[in-house]
């Protein structure tokens, strides 16, 4: 699944991170946004340079060259670099060559993202800000399309991150991994993150499909920088990769050409993405290495055995039995629902009823659709009637649609 990019566009989605990462690795998460600017005037000169002399041979370091010298350039102006950075890196290193003290070798490039990963998931930051600073600082998002992830506007998606920066600094968060008794607590939060992100993008509400897929393919990819590293690589990142890769696997049979949602049933198997699917099997292999058992072991296990289409009494009771489990370890109101669906495909409609009229969802349009698939057979009027209600509860034209073909269906 290719992303539509012009080479610049796609350049500055791939190296903007990056160059960020390291430059503020080596400064201070204090100046976090110069490096932001300092990269954005990299690329605008890239943009006008380019345009009258034609893409060097080799972009990406060309990128890095300008990059440096004007991040050197700016902090020997305002004698930072002087006063601050180089006592600090004669006390670690013996090279005083300020041209080798930004370091955009593929090694310092990746510990400095992960770095960043880690600092910007800070219990300290409210989990939308840090999605959005996770977008802006290390997906390369531009403000613009944070926005139309968010279904917000430019203004707003500026103000939270300024205040989110703002946090980092007033807690002097460090641009480090954490020590090795506190690696697994915040690797949880750092995993929920990237959690949040892919969600953001596979149950979007953005028309934009390519910026869905994005979000998505950009999880997939701080949760695989997340395996490049031992003390990192462990059971529960895993799991979450196999999670992300089972349900990725089925972006292309989600939606038609017009938007119009697919729903599980009348999807078409043949358009699943079968590599994306052997890989979430590798990683969940990999997953089940060692005792542990977190709720991404569980939800990776169900979308797995989503992976196959034919519906078979196996199948429903492995998916039961998987929720059973979920739901002592991670209760959750979408988690109970969702047992109660496959309740329904392994006992049949009467046990799920008396288990979701329990559930009392009330503003839940999720809950009514179920409510109507279980009345369908038995009484048609009161599931049209729970669907009335869906639709009422329900927030996109698209979402909306689909109930309304259903309560057609039953007329």
């Amino acid at each position: 699944m290719e992303k539509e990019h012009t080479p610049l566009k796609h350049l500055f989605q791939q190296e903007f991170s990056k160059m960020v990462a390291v430059i503020s690795k080596l400064f201070g998460l204090q100046h976090i946004e110069i490096a932001e600017d300092i990269v954005s005037e990299t690329f605008l000169q890239a943009t006008e340079t380019w345009g009258d002399k034609g893409i060097p041979p080799n972009p990406t370091a060309w990128l890095y060259a300008v990059a440096k010298q004007k991040t050197l350039y700016h902090f020997r102006r305002n004698k930072i670099f002087e006063e601050k950075v180089m006592p600090a890196l004669s006390a670690v290193q013996e090279t005083t060559q300020e041209m080798d003290a930004l370091d955009f070798s593929q090694q310092n490039i990746q510990d400095s993202q992960l770095q960043m990963l880690f600092a910007i998931c800070t219990p300290a930051i409210a989990s939308e800000a840090q999605i959005g600073l996770a977008l802006r600082i290390l997906c390369g998002f531009g403000i613009d399309e944070i926005a139309e992830a968010f279904l917000s506007n430019k203004e707003t998606i500026n103000k939270r991150l300024f205040r989110a920066k703002e946090k980092l600094r007033a807690e002097n968060i460090k641009m480090e991994l954490p020590p090795e008794n506190e690696i697994v607590q915040r690797l949880d939060n750092v995993l929920h993150i990237i959690y949040l992100l892919f969600s953001e993008g596979y149950y979007s509400k953005t028309s934009n499909q390519t910026l869905q897929k994005d979000l998505c393919f950009e999880a997939l990819r701080l949760g695989v920088m997340l395996t490049a590293y031992e003390r990192t690589n462990l059971p529960q990142t895993n799991a979450l990769l196999a999670l992300m890769c089972f349900h990725a696997s089925r972006f292309e049979a989600r939606e038609t050409n017009d938007d119009t949602v697919i729903l599980y049933e009348q999807q078409n198997e043949a358009l699943w993405d079968t590599a994306l699917i052997n890989q979430g099997m590798h990683f969940l292999h990999v997953a089940a290495q060692g005792n542990e058992l977190s709720s991404y072991h569980l939800e990776a296990s169900i979308a797995y055995w989503h992976c196959t289409k034919e519906d078979t009494p196996e199948k429903w009771e492995n998916i039961l039995q998987l929720y059973n489990q979920l739901l002592t370890i991670n209760y959750s109101p979408s988690v109970a629902l969702n047992r109660t669906f496959a309740l329904y495909k392994a006992n049949g409609a009467a046990a799920a009823i008396a288990e979701a009229e329990k559930l009392r969802l009330d503003n839940n349009h999720f809950y009514f659709l179920l409510l109507g698939e279980l009345y369908k057979h038995t009484d048609p009027a009161k599931a049209i009637a729970h669907l009335q209600t869906a639709y009422t509860l329900a927030k996109t034209q698209t979402e909306k649609q689909g109930i309304r073909e259903k309560i057609e269906a039953l007329r």
